[in-house]
Formats: C-alpha cells, structure tokens, sequence
C-alpha cells in the first residue's frame, strides 16, 4: 500500500511538472535561459506579493492567453 501511494504521489509530482513546463513554451519562453525564467518568475513571486493590483493585471493577462487557446 505504502509503495503504490508513493508511486501515486510520484506520478502526480511528474504530471504537475510537466503541466508547468508548459506555461512556460505557451508564453514563448521555451528557448530563454534557465536564468532568465527563474528571475521572472522570482521577480513576479515579489511583485504579487507586494501588489494585489499586479496581481489581478498578471492574472488578466494569464487568462487572455488561455481564452486564445480555442480561437
């Protein structure tokens, strides 16, 4: 039972990862440095903790991007 949950949780870990892979190729980001994705995304981590407002013009900007999948 242990090993089977673990296995899940692996699997889980795994899908998760790969989904967030591809955010990053969905925003063009897929040939930028390793560096360079890291500082944005650290960057972003400290403006949306420090700003609701960027966090909503962020989250709009996300949800744009998401809507033009099914154009």
């Amino acid at each position: 039972m242990h090993r089977s949950s673990s296995s899940d949780a692996r699997k889980k870990d795994t899908r998760e990862k790969i989904e967030l892979g591809g955010l990053i190729v969905k925003a063009g980001l897929r040939y930028e440095k390793r560096a360079v994705l890291l500082g944005l995304l650290v960057d972003g981590h400290r403006r949306i903790g420090e700003d609701d407002g960027e966090r909503a013009r962020l989250s709009a900007i996300g949800a744009e991007a998401f809507g033009r999948d099914h154009e």
